[in-house]
């Protein structure tokens, strides 16, 4: 019986610890990740877009100044819309 016993606290431990390492494998494979102005399409930002907005989806037009949508991390400004660049910073 002790044996047995051993034997299932090694697999215990061992299934522990193999889960504590894939948790943090797969934190590390996300990448960084910023806020972009100006490039969510209407209904489709990830968080509150300024006033009259509470949080996700409630932008009203496309490339709303103020709505925000998560890109990877030094993209931003790459993003090309019809009106101008992605923006770190709310647009006006």
């Amino acid at each position: 019986m002790r044996n047995t016993h051993a034997v299932l606290a090694a697999s215990l431990a061992i299934a522990a610890a193999s889960a504590l390492a894939n948790a943090a494998v797969a934190d590390e494979a996300k990448p960084a990740m910023e806020k972009c102005y100006g490039v969510a399409l209407a209904g489709k930002n990830d968080c509150k877009a300024g006033a009259g907005t509470s949080c996700a989806g409630t932008s009203k037009v496309d490339y709303q100044g103020n709505a925000w949508k998560l890109v990877k991390a030094g993209t931003c400004t790459a993003i090309k819309t019809p009106k101008g660049a992605g923006s770190l910073t709310p647009k006006t």
